[in-house]
């Protein structure tokens, strides 16, 4: 791991997204809370936010983090799902990885949620759109 002793504790936040593409019927599904496994939205956010908290046990280089704060966020339009995950802390290294790591299990739990109505599933865009404290901020263009 990558020595942070050294740097100032500093308040973080990082946002992350991902969409998961699908038919508008199962889209319409999910909306619904009627997937095969059960209701898929709220599974999705308490995985999407577990896996913020266990980010160091599943990434071998990052750093142990005391979160302040993680919510995931979930839309359903036609033919897709929306993520966006937020994650905070006060300390010495940052939150991207634990924001990245929440829209990803998340998007993964909606897949597994849905595989039984549609195979063709496609998770994307999962990146990071921003990130606030440390050295430099930082957003998305676009």
């Amino acid at each position: 791991m990558v020595d942070v002793g050294g740097k100032e504790a500093t308040e973080r936040r990082a946002v992350a997204r991902a969409a998961v593409l699908m038919a508008p019927e199962t889209a319409a599904a999910v909306a619904r809370g009627d997937g095969p496994k059960g209701e898929v939205l709220g599974t999705a956010r308490i995985a999407g936010i577990q896996a913020a908290k266990r980010t160091a046990e599943l990434i071998p280089l990052c750093h142990p983090l005391a979160l302040s704060f993680v919510d995931v966020r979930i839309e359903v339009a036609d033919g897709r799902v929306d993520i966006s995950a937020e994650a905070r802390t006060t300390g010495p290294t940052g939150v991207e990885m634990e924001a990245m790591t929440a829209a990803s299990v998340a998007a993964l739990t909606i897949y597994d949620m849905v595989k039984g109505l549609e195979r063709g599933v496609e998770i994307t865009g999962l990146g990071l759109v921003e990130k606030t404290g440390g050295k430099s901020d930082w957003r998305r263009p676009g």
